[in-house]
């Protein structure tokens, strides 16, 4: 048995999971909030069931000092007799461009790509780097393993990965989307095919990340056939605070209009006070226009433009593929908001999917959800990232 932990480090947050492995048990799990920031605040889960909590506020400066505090805390708390049981680390990292199309053992080399690739997430790549690093240092027996978001979408063919402009800018620039959320896509996709009880690769499948960040793959032959984000999390449906798609001259024009100079601001607004957030007028949580909506004009516009832009995505991937044997909803609003999967789903009758009422009155429960007389069966399963990422560690370690 081999102790792994999975990491998910952000420009002030480091989210962990300990498993114990092959088994696939959770040992603990906690998240290191505010770090380089005033009154930082530790939490681990841990004991039967991850029943057990231990947390304080102190300040953290940084990556390397949360890391050295989290393996402390792992022996203080006797989740680990000492630190050198845990074999494996697994990093989550956004970018991988066309560098890295799997899960990556790190070596210094791997470190200087990921830095190299920051350009393409600089909010990502270069926290997620800092974290690879402090875990090497304090750790440098254990195997450390990148696991890549855009890994699993590099099996998306030219026509679908490559933007209508010069070729040249693809071929000097790296100009082309990449997409995100694969390790997520990849592990649901693959659970969907366990519970239907079909190989992935005989399977068309569309999956809908949907939470604060949101995407949609078309699964095709068990690979990414196409995904809805495109060089940057921007493009895609519309989010939480992030626009989706848009017409790339409206930016030029709001820039003048608003007087903006420098297209970094520009990009900002789109990033993090578009999205649902900037057609509402009230939050970015779709539960807050839930509750609202019968009494706000915007917040009902902003659960439809959602609704809209997603149904919009999955009738052309169901084009692109000629057809679709499943939908697989995950992630914070497609597991745990019942009324949306049904308004989703409530739109796409026309190629047969009809879903269940009583079977989708669940939050974070896989299972089926559609009837039994629907024509592409329609599926809840929670992501598990995480466990995708120990798996990853466990199978390049051997």
């Amino acid at each position: 048995m081999a102790k792994v932990i999975a990491i998910n480090a952000g420009s002030s947050s480091l989210k962990w999971k300990l498993f114990d492995m092959p088994a696939e048990k959770v040992i603990a799990s906690g998240m290191v909030d505010r770090v380089g920031l005033k009154d930082s605040v530790f939490t681990v889960h841990y004991g039967p069931d991850n029943k057990e909590k231990f947390q304080k506020t102190l300040d953290i400066n940084d990556q390397n000092a949360a890391v050295k505090m989290l393996l402390e805390e792992l022996i203080n708390l006797k989740i680990v007799k000492d630190i050198h049981e845990i074999s494996g680390v697994g990093h989550r990292v956004v970018a991988g461009g066309e560098i890295f199309t799997e899960s990556t053992i790190v070596d210094d080399k791997v470190e200087q790509q990921i830095n190299d690739l920051a350009e393409y997430a600089p909010l990502h790549n270069p926290a997620e780097l800092m974290g690879i690093q402090a875990f090497r240092k304090l750790l440098p027996e254990a195997t450390s393993v990148a696991a890549f978001d855009t890994s699993f979408h590099h099996t998306m063919p030219a026509v679908n990965y490559l933007y209508s402009i010069p070729y040249e800018y693809y071929e000097k620039y790296g100009a082309r989307k990449y997409g995100a959320h694969g390790t997520s896509h990849r592990y649901v996709s693959a659970r969907a095919a366990e519970i239907l009880g079909k190989p992935l690769k005989d399977l068309k499948l569309i999956t809908l990340h949907l939470g604060a960040g949101a995407s949609i793959t078309a699964v095709k032959d068990g690979k990414s056939y196409d995904t809805s984000m495109g060089f940057t999390p921007l493009a895609g449906i519309t989010m939480a605070t992030r626009s989706g798609d848009i017409d790339a001259s409206l930016m030029a024009y709001l820039m003048e209009k608003l007087n903006i100079s420098d297209p970094e601001k520009m990009i900002d607004i789109l990033n993090h006070k578009s999205g649902i957030l900037g057609i509402s007028g009230l939050s970015p949580d779709m539960r807050d226009l839930e509750k609202t909506r019968d009494t706000r004009k915007r917040s009902q516009l902003g659960i439809d433009i959602f609704v809209n832009r997603i149904q919009k995505y999955v009738g052309s991937y169901v084009a692109e593929m000629g057809g679709v044997d499943a939908l697989v909803f995950t992630a914070g609003i497609g597991e745990n908001d019942m009324t949306m999967r049904k308004r989703i789903i409530d739109g796409l009758g026309y190629f047969g999917a009809k879903i269940d009422d009583e079977r989708n009155n669940v939050m974070a429960q896989e299972r089926i959800i559609s009837t039994d007389d629907s024509k592409t069966k329609v599926l809840l399963v929670p992501t598990n990232e995480e466990l995708m990422i120990a798996r990853d560690v466990v199978r390049l370690s051997k």
